[in-house]
């Protein structure tokens, strides 16, 4: 009986703690680089910047998140639970990408902005590089800070 009741309460914890992952909800947008279409989830509060992918075994092709920051201000970004390898751009507030940088997966390493910048996109690993998107170029559709 106690064994049920351990491997029950195990379950029930998990469970609650697969639930409050799930429930920070993020908005959506459609941005543009140069021809290439984005669908980005958007994180624009503390609670849903500090989740971003974490725990995200996949992401579709064409897919990203956009991190929009409430100041612009100099950003680093860190892989802590992420299962993803990503490249993170980070934008100034006109759109324009400032630099870019390559994360692997479950690291602490800091990667940051070369400049102050109001945003950063994450992708899956290299999809900037594939598309042959560079700093200086812009990023459309970026939503406004709050």
């Amino acid at each position: 009986m106690n064994k049920f009741l351990a491997t029950t309460s195990s379950a029930l914890l998990l469970l609650a703690a697969g639930s409050a992952m799930a429930q920070t909800a993020f908005g959506s947008a459609k941005l543009s680089a140069g021809m290439h279409m984005i669908k980005a989830e958007v994180a624009a509060n503390d609670p849903q910047r500090q989740q971003g992918l974490m725990f995200r075994e996949k992401m579709e092709p064409n897919h990203g998140m956009v991190f929009v920051f409430e100041g612009v201000n100099g950003q680093c970004m860190w892989m802590k639970n992420t299962l993803l390898p990503l490249s993170v751009a980070f934008i100034d507030e006109a759109g324009k990408i400032v630099n870019i940088e390559d994360m692997q997966p479950q690291t602490l390493d800091s990667h940051c902005s070369t400049k102050p910048v109001r945003y950063a996109l994450e992708m899956n690993l290299g999809w900037f590089k594939q598309k042959n998107i560079k700093p200086g170029m812009t990023i459309g559709g970026l939503p406004a800070a709050k």
